[in-house]
Formats: structure tokens, sequence, C-alpha cells
């Protein structure tokens, strides 16, 4: 059996029609570059494309809260390379981390903690996990040390100032 990555990366370029009067990603906008990084990279790396399961099955993943923070801005035309991994996950909710940088990695522009609730579009209600994602989620679980958002933006600070 292949070992699923835990951490998943894809890159993408920052768009005129997401960017402010300053020519920088709105900050609106980089919610919407990491859930698209998220579908993308669930398809190529785990074959799990969450609109055909929407569609063949009722259910799929609706957002309950994001916590956000932009410390550098995305520039228009710019490059980033976006990272994610789920943090945890119980019988109904997942917990996933996305973080944007530029091109070479060197700077942090913004990261996020996405808390995402198993839903069923049928009944709407919420909807537990069956075994099967379960059992990949076990698969790919990537937890961090931090366990509140503002130590895990400490966490990555102290990071980067390792690095300069």
């Amino acid at each position: 059996m292949n070992t699923l990555p835990k951490l998943l990366q894809s890159s993408a370029k920052i768009r005129f029609q997401d960017c402010d009067p300053f020519n920088h990603l709105n900050n609106g906008n980089y919610i919407n570059y990491f859930m698209n990084h998220r579908e993308d990279v669930l398809i190529e790396n785990y074959n799990f494309d969450i609109y055909k399961r929407a569609k063949q099955e009722g259910k799929s993943w609706v957002s309950s809260s994001n916590q956000i923070v932009y410390l550098k801005p995305a520039l228009l035309m710019e490059t980033v390379i976006i990272e994610s991994q789920l943090l945890s996950f119980n019988n109904s909710e997942l917990q996933v981390e996305m973080r944007m940088y530029n091109k070479d990695k060197s700077h942090l522009k913004a990261f996020i903690w996405s808390s995402l609730v198993h839903f069923n579009l049928l009944t709407q209600k919420r909807e537990y996990h069956d075994r099967e994602l379960i059992d990949l989620f076990k698969a790919v679980v990537n937890p961090v040390k931090s366990q509140s958002f503002e130590d895990r933006l400490s966490e990555l600070k102290q990071d980067f100032a390792k690095t300069v």
C-alpha cells in the first residue's frame, strides 16, 4: 500500500480580479485561494473529489469557522505556494491548516485554520464520517504541537526568524 502524503502543496498565480486597488490580494479572496488549493490537492493526491462525492452521496463539508492571519501581501501576478494539512478530525468535523508563501517559501504570507463539519445536503443535518473516511483521515492526519491559533502563529514566526 502506498503511503499518502500528509503535507500537500500547490502553486497559484494571483489574478487581477482577486486584487484590491493596491494590487494586493483582497483579504476575502485569500480564503478562495486556500479552498481552491485544498479541493485540487485532495483530488491530485488522494483521488478524493468532494464535489463528486456530494453529487453521488449528498454529503460534503461546510465551513463552520475560519481563523486567518495576513502577514505579507500577495501581489498581482505573483506565484504563491500553498501548503495544507489535516490537523485533526473527529466523528463529524475536520480541522485543516493552510499556509501561503512566496514562490521560494522564504516568506509566509498568510495562514488559516479552517474547521469543517460533515453535512448531509439532503437532510440538512450534521453527518458522521463513515469508516472509509475515518481510515483516510487516520492515514493523513498531521497535527502540530500548538493547541491554539495564536500559539501556532508564534511557532511559525519563530521558524521564519531562524531562517533569516
